[in-house]
This record gives C-alpha cells, structure tokens and sequence, in this order.
C-alpha cells in the first residue's frame, strides 16, 4: 500500500495530511486557507491521489505558516507514501494550459531537494492569498519530499489562472514520476542504487 499519514504540530500550526498515491483523485480539505484547498484539490485530481489536508494555523497573522507548513507535511507524506523508489517511473513532467496561461512543470524524484521556480505572477493577491505562498508551499515541499522541481509559468495574464496551471501540472508531473514503471521490475532507477 503506498499511502501515508503524517502529523506535524508546531507553535504556530498543527497539520495532518493523509495520501493514498494509488487513489482515484478524491480530495478533502480544511486548511482555512480557501484558495490553497481549491489547489490542493487540483494536486489530488490531476494526480489521481486521494489526499485529505486538515490545518490549524496562525491566521490572525497571515497564512504563511500555514501554507509554509502544508507544503512541508505533504512532501513528509509524499516520501514515506513511495518509500525506497524501487520500480517507480522516477521522471515525470507535464504542460498545462487555462486559456491564455500555460505552465511545465518537470521532477525527479532524486533524493535531492532542489526547487527551480520560475512565474512571475501578474499580480501580488488572488482574493486574500498571497502570491508568494506558492512558492513557499513548493519549497517545503521539496525540501521534505526530497525530489528536485522545475516550475516554469510560460505565459498568463490572470494570476489565478497561472498559479492553476502550476498545481495541475504539478499534480500531473506527480503522477507520472510515482507510478511503477513494470519493465523497472523493481529495480532502482539509478545507476548508484539509491535515491
């Protein structure tokens, strides 16, 4: 079973994300964070996981330690969830576009955290979130799923349309770099035998 549970209470939040990579894309989510659960969403049904989010967080100050703090309990979920990569695809990529946005997004699920993002957002605020936090979430992500992420906004106009195309590419990319790959037949795909 590839699936996951991890808790992760600070001062500041308390998350549990729960994560079945071999799901049919069923999503649940509760972070207070509205936008963040509609690209969470995005995530599970474009990457065919079943993921719950629920998070309490410090949002009388803002919603980056929240958001900070979901991205670093997924990438914990996510790592556990694959284990060692043995007979996993390990590559994965993906182009999507929303109308007149269009994002790439490629990983490698390396063992190497390493973030490359690259979207200059049309605007600092879509509703009440932060812009930044995109790119906060991804690095905490990142750093604890231990997979190096390229993630190119092409073009976009609307800011919300950019920051979907990143989180179903995403999603995608996901899905493909996690999936067994049955001429692998197990084996490590790396020539130095771990990830």
């Amino acid at each position: 079973m590839r699936n996951a549970e991890i808790v992760r209470n600070t001062l500041e939040t308390q998350v549990t994300v729960r994560l079945d990579l071999d799901g049919s894309g069923q999503g649940r989510f509760a972070t207070g964070v509205p936008f963040l659960d509609h690209m969470l969403d995005q995530i599970a049904r474009h990457g065919l996981i079943d993921l719950a989010v629920e998070a309490k967080g410090d949002l009388h100050i803002d919603a980056h330690h929240t958001v900070e703090d979901i991205g670093i309990t997924l990438g914990q979920a996510l790592a556990a969830a694959w284990g060692d990569k043995k007979g996993l695809t390990r590559y994965g990529h993906s182009y999507v576009p929303l109308d007149e946005a269009m994002s790439r997004v490629v990983v490698d699920l390396s063992g190497r955290p390493g973030l490359e993002f690259n979207c200059v957002f049309t605007r600092a605020w879509i509703g009440q979130f932060d812009v930044d936090l995109v790119r906060e979430f991804f690095q905490g992500l990142v750093n604890h799923a231990g997979i190096t992420l390229h993630v190119d906004n092409l073009r976009g106009q609307n800011a919300h349309h950019q920051a979907e195309t990143i989180f179903k590419a995403f999603g995608r990319a996901l899905r493909m770099a996690a999936s067994p790959d049955p001429r692998m037949a197990g084996a490590m795909p790396s020539t130095k035998g771990t990830l």
